[in-house]
């Protein structure tokens, strides 16, 4: 029998919980402390050796281009391998993707692909799902889950841009070459003009899309609004060609500094709406599966996979854009972190009730989407109002913020209704002053954007009633 005595000497029979208990003294705060100290010891060493964190095998990207002469320093490529940080970048995009219901397997995709590093790396991994899928589909017995397609679309900004037809040319070849180079099932690729959202001849629809342009005097007002046509014309394309998602390339830093940029154009209510993994308020829903990928990291993956790149449009932007792109760059320089932290301190505002894919017959589609309205407390679409849009750059607006609406009368728009209807910079920054030349203004709208405005009209009336409804008179009630 054992004594259990720790100060026995006689050496009599001890069990072996006696002897683990001795052996194992209990964790206190200050061993935890130790172990954590020994932990962050051990992962120093390994980067001073310049082994991967993650595998524990091979090394760092840093280390290995610092033998070849290369520079990957700093970030993830002094912490992993090329393996591990290319399993990482592609684990955001697929968590992305899966906790957000962003594809089924029914859906057909289009990706919009302007050739630069963003849109490529969404290309890529778009692909590679595509793939995947595939060859689950090819293994499987019963082939009951449909392989979802994808296609590609470049809009055609030439109408619009100092770029010659020889160099837009030759930049549309290539990206032709990087689509057709990717590996079956065979992916369309459009290219579309931006001209095209309006049902015009060629001639036509260019020289009214450069009057368009040319009435906006604010060159951030100009900027804004050829982000909006290009919008337009993805949804084009979706509608025209069937597909079900546009998918974009957007990363952590584009947002940071959207973000910026709409706090300084006084677009606060609606930023929310455009920093999300889903927009669905587009009659085809947008997706962002790269929203937690900094720009330094697809570089890289560029770089490393030898991911062929195309600079069509590359001008840098003025006005308040690019005072905030520079900026923001300039912040990322002193400390890199700081582009993850604007998008998550702005990821804190609570979504609106179209920030998740619209409920369907898709299981997991309906338990994504309960997962984000949980997390986010996001009440149902049937228990909000519903939301108003700016007809110009299709943000949402405050109730409050309109109180005349836009009236149409044969056909006809009242240009003071639109401009009421519209959100405060899009007021301050595109529409005109002067009452006669934002008559004219309104009249080279495209068709999409006027109807858009015609149901804002309808929607802002029905809005209206429902406020005043509890102090109308029924049809059944006497009344003066």
């Amino acid at each position: 029998m054992a004594c259990n005595s720790g100060t026995c000497q006689s050496g009599c029979y001890r069990d072996d919980s006696s002897v683990g208990a001795e052996e194992s003294p209990p964790l206190t705060k200050k061993t935890e402390v130790s172990n954590e100290a020994v932990n962050s010891r051990r992962s120093t060493e390994h980067l001073d050796d310049g082994i991967c964190l993650k595998c524990k095998v091979n090394r760092t990207i840093a280390a290995a281009a610092a033998d070849g002469g290369g520079d990957f320093g700093g970030g993830d490529g002094g912490r992993f391998c090329a393996d591990c940080f290319r399993s990482n970048l592609f684990g955001k995009f697929r968590l992305a993707v899966t906790a957000n219901a962003m594809v089924s397997p029914s859906d057909n995709v289009l990706v919009a692909f302007s050739g630069g590093t963003c849109s490529r790396v969404a290309l890529q991994f778009t692909h590679e799902m595509q793939s995947k899928a595939q060859k689950n589909y090819d293994a499987s017995r019963d082939r009951a889950l449909p392989v979802f397609g994808v296609g590609v679309a470049f809009i055609d900004e030439k109408a619009i841009s100092a770029i010659s037809s020889d160099n837009l040319d030759r930049a549309v070849e290539e990206m032709k070459l990087i689509v057709s180079d990717l590996a079956p099932p065979v992916k369309q690729f459009h290219v579309v003009p931006t001209e095209a959202i309006y049902s015009l001849k060629a001639g036509d629809a260019k020289d009214r899309l450069n009057e368009l342009i040319n009435t906006v005097n604010d060159v951030t007002g100009k900027e804004d609004l050829l982000e909006h046509f290009r919008m337009l014309s993805l949804q084009k394309i979706a509608i025209e060609n069937g597909y079900t998602k546009i998918l974009l390339g957007t990363c952590t830093s584009r947002i940071a500094c959207h973000v910026l940029e709409a706090t300084v154009k006084g677009r606060g209510y609606s930023l929310a709406a455009d920093i999300q993994y889903v927009d669905a308020r587009w009659k085809i829903p947008v997706v962002l599966p790269l929203r937690d990928c900094p720009i330094h990291e697809l570089n890289m993956l560029c770089s490393l996979d030898s991911l062929k790149t195309v600079e069509v449009f590359n001008g840098t932007c003025a006005g308040i854009n690019g005072l905030i792109s520079s900026f923001v760059k300039l912040l990322q320089e002193e400390n890199p972190s700081r582009e993850s932290t604007i998008m998550r301190t702005a990821g804190k505002l609570t979504p609106f009730h179209f920030n998740r894919m619209p409920e369907d017959n898709d299981y997991n589609g309906q338990v994504a989407s309960r997962r984000r309205q949980k997390k986010y407390n996001l009440k149902t679409k049937d228990a909000l109002p519903p939301e108003s849009f700016c007809p110009i750059c299709n943000s949402p607006l405050k109730i409050s913020s309109f109180g005349t609406s836009i009236n149409f009368d044969n056909g006809k728009t009242n240009p003071n209704g639109i401009g009421a209807a519209c959100c405060a910079s899009c007021q301050f920054q595109v529409l005109p002053n002067d009452p006669s030349s934002l008559e004219h203004f309104i009249s080279l709208l495209p068709p999409s954007m006027v109807s858009q405005a015609g149901d804002g009209d309808r929607l802002s009336q029905r809005q209206l009633r429902e406020q005043i409804e509890d102090c109308l008179l029924s049809d059944n009630e006497d009344g003066i």
